[in-house]
């Protein structure tokens, strides 16, 4: 590998590592906004959403101008075209921090309430999915990034409990309807987050093993 191709694959990984510390922070002000009816800082995260789409512009034409000066092959490739699809996936995670702001805003126009789901939790599995793929990337750990695929099941059924907890609270406490819907959304946008984690885990595992598994059954 020539030394200038290398340099150019080390700005992507820290290109990669830069905009998924920004998306972090963005679904954890998202979230703490929910949790603290807190408009101000919903807000900070619809004005920085424009941010995240830049960085991915940027990080997108990174990778066409490595494609098209060094024509990496083998190895080399697969990371590039793994960080063209990570680097998709972290914006789309950027998207859903801001449904969740839009829900945080919507919820604090609502009588209060008290929250009966641990979205705080469901964040925090979400958010450990989220770091051990990209540090599964950086590391090129594919037992990681395999581990990051199974745990996905978790947080769907954290899902499914949440549903099941607000189905039953709409029948006892009809005029939280909509603010319980607005909590569900929530629990929602935080496992299509984890749906992305497991993306970015299984372009990790392609980058690493030359194997797609989008489709094979866990192991």
């Amino acid at each position: 590998m020539s030394v200038h191709l290398q340099r150019a694959l080390d700005k992507l990984k820290k290109e990669i590592l830069s905009l998924c510390a920004l998306v972090e922070d963005q679904v954890q002000m998202a979230v703490r906004a929910l949790i603290d009816r807190d408009t101000q800082l919903a807000a900070q995260v619809e004005q920085r959403d424009a941010e995240i789409d830049n960085r991915e512009i940027e990080v997108e034409e990174d990778c066409l101008k490595v494609l098209a000066l060094h024509q990496p092959v083998a190895g080399d490739l697969r990371l590039v075209v793994a960080a063209l699809k990570i680097n998709n996936d972290l914006e789309r995670i950027g998207d859903l921090a801001v449904n969740i702001a839009h829900k945080a805003v919507a919820f604090a126009s609502e009588p209060p309430m008290n929250i009966p789901l641990d979205i705080d939790r469901m964040w925090r599995e979400v958010h450990g999915m989220l770091r051990d793929a990209i540090d599964s990337m950086v590391n090129l750990d594919a037992k990681l990034a395999h581990d990051v695929c199974r745990r996905d099941d978790a947080v769907d059924q954290m899902k499914h409990q949440a549903r099941l907890v607000v189905e039953e609270l709409m029948c006892r406490q009809p005029q939280n309807i909509r603010s319980l819907l607005r909590l569900l959304a929530a629990t929602r946008n935080l496992e299509r987050i984890a749906d992305c984690a497991t993306n970015i885990a299984e372009d990790v595992v392609y980058m690493i093993e030359g194997k797609i598994i989008r489709h094979a059954a866990p192991d």
